[in-house]
């Protein structure tokens, strides 16, 4: 986006007429200046909605309906409520600002139709940007000591989260910091999305991954990112395209993350019953995350003081460490054992699900997301994501003779109780409806379930047949594959999109002409990300509250294109040969 188009959305939100009540005047009188109550609500108002730069641009952003004083006097006593009460009631202190967000209107991404461009680009070309992308991910490990990723807040929020969602986040969230956090963005949204203010802060975009251009970006490190940076660079090792140096810098980089996933970030949890595992946090503790001192400050004062682990990340980094060759005794740990008292059971242990975000979905049979910690703390409340249950199932088959998955029936039930869940959600069609994930768009999960599909023909043909008698992967992979090649090549779609659409359709047997619309994509755009990298950042996974929080940055889009091409590659001279 150009900077003529920034420079005039700001000056058309500093310059707007404005019609009744502020953001400021609703909560100043109850938040900026007080003493007692909560103390964290009143310092998140300060820090993330009261700060000079956003008072600026939001003076002029009114609600006409809070100029009549009753509306207005309701929401200042349900903010005053939050402020106050030892227990809040969350759907009453709720409810006010869960009306005014259901006056707003957003929409997910509409890409146009896009044009044919003919054949694929040259081998020689596509070979020239796996090796800028490998050269950029060892170049970033080399000058930052890791490999960093970003977080960015949009404040406009997330289309899915709605007055309704909103108070299922209030009453089913732990943490009262979070809570707070929750209710003040959802209120600022209100103001941002009704404004002129809008157009700065979400302005339009090519494609479905939104572009991360937000001002303020916040790196860090998790296991998360360095288990999928592992496959990144395993890839490039494995293509026959890094020079004899690049090789051995690779295994160093390789060998180092692996220690990050399963040592640094390791922590012991239990089960209900009192059995004891060694899963993977998703944020280790201090330096290790390698937040800024100032980024450090805010997050405490956000909310977010403490992080607990998840069964995303430790599926990630078990497969990423098994993949890297690694004989580390956690990975003789059968997982499966551990993410079968996660698994939801339906008319059992429904409520684990405290957050239904996606309730259009059936949860039966699919994993949870967070993992109590030793103390029994869950701030996040919990939650359920399909794709986090495709990195289940894939690390299970990377692991199958290890954990005896065949030859244990309560494992094996778990296994084939996650397919059950993935076979209702492709039937239906619901993976394609962005409201259905929590933290990842659709087009992701394509690209996941061909990691996980892949995996899964890697197998001996027995074993398929004893994890998959009904055929739910076939099933499965038609339908990703029907959406992929009719739905996301066939509109216009931005680098990290083409990179999601290159690893699906490679996984999945496409014919290597539908690779087209992609390569010419990644190939045209070479070099769009300046002096960060190959190419810019885009969203890779978020989260929805308390807003929309994207993760990504140029490193991560750089190991999607790096893992795409190389997949696209062997099929293409697989073959011509």
């Amino acid at each position: 986006m150009s900077f003529h188009y920034f420079a005039g959305a700001a000056y058309r939100a500093l310059t707007a007429r404005k019609n009744g009540p502020s953001l400021y005047e609703v909560c100043d009188p109850v938040l900026l200046n007080q003493r007692g109550g909560d103390a964290h609500l009143i310092k998140f108002y300060k820090t993330a909605l009261g700060n000079p730069a956003l008072r600026a641009l939001l003076r002029r952003a009114g609600l006409p309906e809070l100029s009549d004083g009753a509306r207005l006097s309701n929401l200042r006593e349900a903010l005053i409520r939050a402020r106050d009460d030892a227990a809040p009631d969350w759907e009453t202190i709720g409810r006010p600002v869960a009306d005014l967000l259901d006056t707003i209107q957003l929409e997910h991404p509409k890409p146009k139709p896009a044009l044919a461009n003919g054949s694929a680009p040259q081998l020689g070309d596509i070979e020239s940007v796996i090796r800028a992308c490998g050269d950029h991910l060892l170049r970033s490990y080399r000058t930052n000591g890791f490999i960093p990723t970003f977080a960015a807040f949009n404040l406009i929020g997330d289309p899915d989260l709605r007055g309704r969602e909103l108070i299922m986040a209030l009453t089913g969230l732990n943490s009262r910091g979070y809570k707070n956090s929750s209710l003040m963005f959802n209120l600022a949204r209100v103001f941002i999305a009704r404004s002129n203010v809008r157009n700065l802060i979400h302005p339009p975009w090519t494609g479905i991954a939104e572009p991360m251009w937000e001002p303020v970006q916040i790196r860090h490190r998790s296991a998360y990112y360095d288990a999928f940076f592992i496959e990144a660079l395993l890839s490039f090792l494995e293509s026959g395209l890094a020079s004899p140096g690049d090789i051995a810098a690779g295994k160093r980089a390789v060998a180092d993350m692996v220690d990050f996933c399963i040592n640094i970030s390791r922590e012991q949890v239990k089960t209900d019953d009192g059995t004891r595992f060694d899963v993977i946090t998703a944020l280790a503790p201090a330096p290790h995350p390698r937040f800024s001192r100032f980024f450090a400050q805010i997050k405490q004062d956000l909310g977010f003081g403490i992080y607990v682990p998840d069964c995303d990340t430790t599926a990630c980094s078990f497969s990423a460490a098994t993949q890297a060759g690694s004989t580390d005794p956690i990975l003789s740990q059968p997982l499966l054992d551990f993410y079968a008292t996660y698994q939801v059971r339906a008319g059992i242990n429904e409520p684990r699900v405290t957050v239904p975000l996606n309730d259009n979905i059936e949860y039966e049979g699919g994993v949870a997301t967070w993992i109590d910690n030793l103390a029994g703390e869950r701030p996040y409340g919990n939650d359920l994501d399909p794709t986090l249950n495709l990195d289940v199932l894939e690390v299970s088959f990377r692991n199958l003779s290890r954990w005896k998955v065949l030859e244990t029936p309560q494992r094996l039930a778990t296994v084939h109780r996650i397919i059950a869940f993935q076979k209702r959600l492709a039937a239906s069609g619901a993976f394609a409806d962005p409201r259905s994930h929590i933290y990842y768009l659709p087009e992701l999960y394509c690209a996941y379930f061909g990691r996980c599909y892949a995996a899964f023909r890697a197998l001996p043909p027995a074993a398929q047949q004893a994890i998959d008698p009904g055929g739910s992967f076939e099933l499965i992979r038609a339908r990703v594959l029907g959406y992929v090649q009719d739905e996301l090549i066939a509109l216009e779609m931005n680098v990290f999109d083409a990179a999601l659409a290159l690893i699906a359709l490679s996984q999945l047997g496409a014919d290597p002409k539908t690779f087209a619309p992609a390569l010419h994509r990644i190939v045209g755009q070479l070099g769009e990300g300046g002096r960060r990298g190959p190419y810019l950042a885009y969203e890779w996974n978020k989260m929805k509250t308390p807003t929309r929080i994207l993760v990504g940055g140029p490193e991560v889009t750089s190991a999607f294109v790096l893992m795409g091409l190389a997949l696209a590659r062997r099929r293409m001279v697989g073959e011509s040969g």
